[in-house]
């Protein structure tokens, strides 16, 4: 799976996840600050009042729990990190782009400092960027490869593969004759353009940009 297919679909997979704890109550009861303008669907009123779960849109609940550029940065992190060292600097060594930051390992150690971060600071950054990690291992199905997911329970070598000319030939290819390639990019692409007309209608672009909040 390419940049399109993993931003796009763990995007849309956040929005799906907090679109289901809205429905079944999960969430916390949003508060609003004095002065704070309220949503379009919600009642004015003065303080600090409790909004009805039921009647928060997805867009609302989410832009003030996560960070979407955090998001966005994890469920590519792997491939940032992995396929400049095993297809560029270690090239004719590894000529593999799963590895180190493919492993369950690397996403436990990350989700154990996010655990320390959010308990003793209260950020809760870390996590969302463990949770990006977490859906790109899933959608690139490390489970199919165990020797790299579970690295080094089987060795400390990876499997080496194709060098990167190849792959890069294979990718492209791929985009245009293997489903199992383009039609998650198209899906990603569809969430991606979906969520930047969201933004665009609601004025928020600035400060996504900004903060990250939407």
């Amino acid at each position: 799976m390419l940049i399109l297919g993993h931003a796009g679909i763990t995007l849309g997979t956040a929005v799906l996840f907090n679109t289901a704890l809205i429905k079944s109550g999960l969430l916390p009861v949003a508060e609003n600050k004095p002065g704070e303008q309220q949503h379009d669907s919600l009642p004015a009123s003065p303080g600090k009042v409790p909004l009805p779960l039921k009647r928060l849109s997805w867009f609302t609940a989410l832009a003030g729990r996560i960070d979407i550029r955090i998001l966005l940065v994890g469920s590519l992190l792997p491939d940032i990190i992995d396929k400049p060292i095993g297809q560029l600097w270690l090239r004719g060594v590894l000529d593999n782009g799963r590895i180190f930051c493919h492993t369950l390992l690397f996403l436990i150690i990350i989700t154990l400092i996010g655990l320390y971060i959010f308990r003793t600071r209260h950020k809760n950054w870390l996590l969302v960027l463990s949770g990006g990690v977490f859906i790109h291992l899933i959608l690139d199905r490390m489970w199919l490869v165990p020797v790299t997911l579970l690295w080094p329970v089987y060795g400390f070598a990876f499997p080496r593969l194709e060098d990167f000319t190849c792959w890069l030939n294979f990718i492209l290819y791929g985009l245009f004759n293997n489903p199992a390639v383009y039609i998650p990019e198209i899906i990603g692409a569809v969430i991606l353009v979906w969520f930047t007309a969201s933004l665009v209608q609601r004025r928020k672009v600035r400060s996504f940009i900004t903060n990250g909040q939407i």
